[in-house]
């Protein structure tokens, strides 16, 4: 059995205040320590481009950078620059500031086939807009989420769907309905079961598998010939599918979209972005009821907006989209390789758009493993390897890619041998990490 181990003293300290003061010891879920191996879950002092480094010194290549929000990496020159001209200027004012107009005209103009645009500052805001838009346009009640993918909002329109739904009325519950990934037929099915009724359809345009063909057209008219509202969440597509999203690449126009993640480079900015016609309705050039879409203190801070330009600019004029696929694409050759080369090629698997990797962790019955998981996250992390995933950022270099590659093959060798052995327990050292969204603690 191999010794190599990694010790974080320090980390575990601060974990530990963590925990006594924040609910979960993190802000998000996903960063909480039951995500990672036991006594392994490094807490962050600081990081440049793909590198972080933790509070005892271990210096860390870094992927899903900021839950897939730093793409371009950290402290990204001309992202700083940007933020920094702004932050002795004021960052918040009684009345708009110049700052939001030139923000929503670059925006626009990235993403043509949205036609008008109101910032935020995080996904949920926008996507629970998104979701009270379409009910006031349309007078109906029902939402219909895309069941295969994982997260649209902490509101309880949609987390009430999920296992962690204590708190959320059972009526709530049962005004959201879901319909599978590329399935029409399906999708039919349910808007015929419930006519009238349905809101709008939200889904991510795009995930770990493309869209088979016509079927963003097909649901695009689905929702004209059903009445209902076609809304993409391109929290995780935007800027890292295309610069306009997966609706830029595949040429499907939705009536409204969601924007974040990738869009601030990690400063706190989100979007929703739709047809004039919608979008108009939460302001005041109309002669209708008025809709409250989105009202937030924060949601027009100079800093953050300019971070949007910047972030824009930049895929726009460095060809950032293609830099992040070609990143990919020689990680994904590289991992699967070396996975193929020790034997686990069939249980370490690569899935995903290149700019947007994942990795699946599969027992000797081919099932997915949360034990597995804990062996390959621990082998990484002792090589100084810090990925929850494999989504990728500009700042990765190819040195950076073959050296994970070089440190998932020396994991692939631990795997091998806790799949000969038929137990992963004597590698774990502790707790298996655990899914996110789960009933009990």
């Amino acid at each position: 059995m191999d010794t190599e181990e990694l010790h974080l003293p320090l980390s575990r300290t601060a974990n530990e205040r963590l925990h006594a003061m924040i609910p979960g010891g993190a802000h998000t879920y996903a960063k909480g320590d039951d995500q990672y191996p036991d006594n392994l879950a490094p807490v962050i002092s600081h990081g440049n481009g793909a590198h972080v480094w933790d509070v005892d010194g271990n210096r860390y290549i870094e992927y899903g950078s900021g839950l897939r929000s730093v793409s371009l990496g950290h402290a990204h020159p001309r992202v700083v620059e940007a933020v920094r001209r702004e932050l002795d200027r004021g960052c918040n004012f009684v009345r708009p500031s110049i700052v939001e107009v030139a923000a929503a005209e670059r925006f626009l103009a990235t993403v043509p086939t949205a036609e008008m645009v109101k910032f935020a500052k995080n996904g949920s805001d926008a996507t629970t807009a998104a979701v009270r838009l379409a009910r006031a346009a349309t007078g109906r009640t029902r939402v219909a989420i895309c069941a295969d993918h994982p997260f649209f909002s902490v509101d309880d329109w949609f987390i009430g769907t999920t296992p962690m739904s204590a708190g959320i009325p059972a009526e709530t519950n049962e005004l959201t309905v879901t319909f599978p990934y590329g399935d029409l037929a399906a999708t039919e099915e349910l808007l015929n079961r419930y006519p009238e009724d349905v809101a709008c359809l939200i889904l991510e345009p795009a995930a770990q598998t493309e869209p088979p063909p016509g079927y963003l057209a097909g649901l695009r008219e689905l929702a004209d010939r059903y009445g209902c509202v076609l809304v993409f969440d391109e929290m995780i597509t935007g800027l890292r599918w295309s610069e306009a999203g997966a609706q830029g690449l595949y040429g499907v126009v939705p009536d409204l979209s969601t924007f974040g993640k990738a869009l601030g480079n990690g400063f706190a900015v989100s979007a929703l972005a739709g047809r004039r016609e919608l979008m108009e309705m939460g302001g005041l050039r109309h002669s209708g009821e008025r809709v409250f879409l989105l009202s937030t203190t924060h949601g027009a801070e100079t800093h953050s907006l300019a971070a949007s330009m910047a972030v824009l600019t930049t895929y726009v004029e460095e060809g950032i989209t293609a830099r992040l696929h070609a990143l990919g694409e020689r990680l994904a050759a590289g991992v699967r390789e070396a996975a193929a080369t020790m034997g686990v090629g069939d249980h370490v698997v690569v899935r995903g758009r290149a700019s947007n990797l994942v990795f699946a962790t599969l027992d000797e019955k081919g099932q997915p493993s949360q034990e597995y998981r804990t062996l390959f996250l621990r082998r990484l992390l002792a090589g100084g390897v810090l990925a929850p995933s494999f989504v990728v950022s500009s700042a990765l270099d190819e040195a950076d890619i073959d050296r994970t590659v070089d440190v998932v093959a020396q994991a692939c060798a631990v795997y091998r041998k806790a799949l000969d052995a038929g137990d992963p327990g004597p590698w774990l050292a502790g707790r298996p990490v655990k899914p996110v969204f789960r009933r009990q603690v």
